[in-house]
């Protein structure tokens, strides 16, 4: 499990190499709760394409391992106290929106410019994606427990329609 103040060492760490990062799924859904609702097995990472050299780099100067390979849409980087970090490179447009590979080429994971937002982790500010977001991404596949968790925090605290 990865714990808030661990998310935020590495947010730090990852900001200080200049790579630009989102944060996204269960860590993602309590950063815009500003509270941590339900313990995490991983962290979603949505970086800048061009910034993926040197956040490898950077995981890979802390121990972390690549485990899992289906680029270009997302690869794993695996810490050495197991921590995974699922990482997904973005390509940004000029109007700030970006879009990320799919396993069906021709529809990529598409994300307007106004869902890249902030969100609060252990009292800090953190970047992550918005509740809309979160709730188009949580769709189209049979929820686990903490998806069902998580959605319903954001209709509770939104008032935003989820797909389960």
């Amino acid at each position: 499990m990865i714990g808030p103040q661990q998310v935020l060492a590495l947010l730090d760490r990852i900001g200080g190499a200049g790579v630009d990062v989102w944060i996204g799924g269960g860590w993602g859904v309590d950063a815009l709760l500003h509270e941590q609702t339900r313990p995490h097995r991983d962290l979603d990472l949505m970086h800048r394409a061009e910034h993926e050299p040197a956040l490898l780099d950077l995981l890979r100067s802390l121990g972390y391992a690549e485990t899992l390979d289906w680029r270009p849409v997302r690869f794993v980087m695996t810490g050495p106290d197991g921590i995974e970090i699922d990482c997904h490179p973005l390509r940004f447009a000029a109007d700030g929106s970006a879009v990320q590979a799919a396993p069906e080429p021709a529809e990529p994971f598409r994300y307007p410019a106004a869902c890249f937002t902030t969100g609060v982790i252990g009292g800090t500010p953190v970047p992550c994606l918005s509740a809309e977001q979160q709730a188009h991404f949580h769709q189209g596949y049979e929820p686990a427990e903490r998806d069902l968790h998580d959605m319903a925090r954001l209709r509770d605290r939104f008032g935003i329609a989820t797909h389960f």
